[in-house]
């Protein structure tokens, strides 16, 4: 995971293990929904080991507002940043959130990392990231 690629996880680590303001753009009101990368890639093994050739999702159906992510990633990093609001992209959609049904049922195969233990282990991935620089 690149540090500044423009994806909300990056970008909320990478300002809050460096105090910096936490970037929200707009109320933050939005959701996402986030898998952890060895979900992601169990999924996509799974779909590709399959005979299944329709389009399947693989992702999280769990929603979080934008928000509410920086906020628990604030008091995950023990950060003492501050989350400032820019404005919100015209185009940025107000709500992400796959359908999972066609994994579950084609492939048996849903997320399995809770949010808080893929924070954590993606926290640690920054921290090792900042130290090597």
């Amino acid at each position: 995971m690149r540090i500044n690629d423009g994806r909300a996880i990056p970008a909320f680590f990478t300002q809050t293990i460096n105090n910096q303001p936490v970037t929200i753009f707009g109320d933050g009101s939005q959701t996402r929904s986030f898998i952890y990368i060895d979900d992601q890639v169990e999924g996509i093994f799974k779909l590709l080991m399959s005979d299944v050739v329709e389009p399947v999702n693989i992702g999280n159906p769990e929603e979080i507002s934008v928000i509410k992510m920086a906020q628990e990633i604030i008091s995950l990093t023990n950060s003492s940043s501050k989350i400032v609001f820019k404005d919100l992209p015209v185009d940025d959609p107000r709500v992400r959130q796959p359908d999972i049904t066609r994994a579950k049922t084609l492939l048996d195969w849903q997320p399995a990392i809770p949010l808080q233990e893929g924070l954590k282990l993606t926290f640690e991935y920054f921290k090792n990231l900042k130290n090597s620089r």
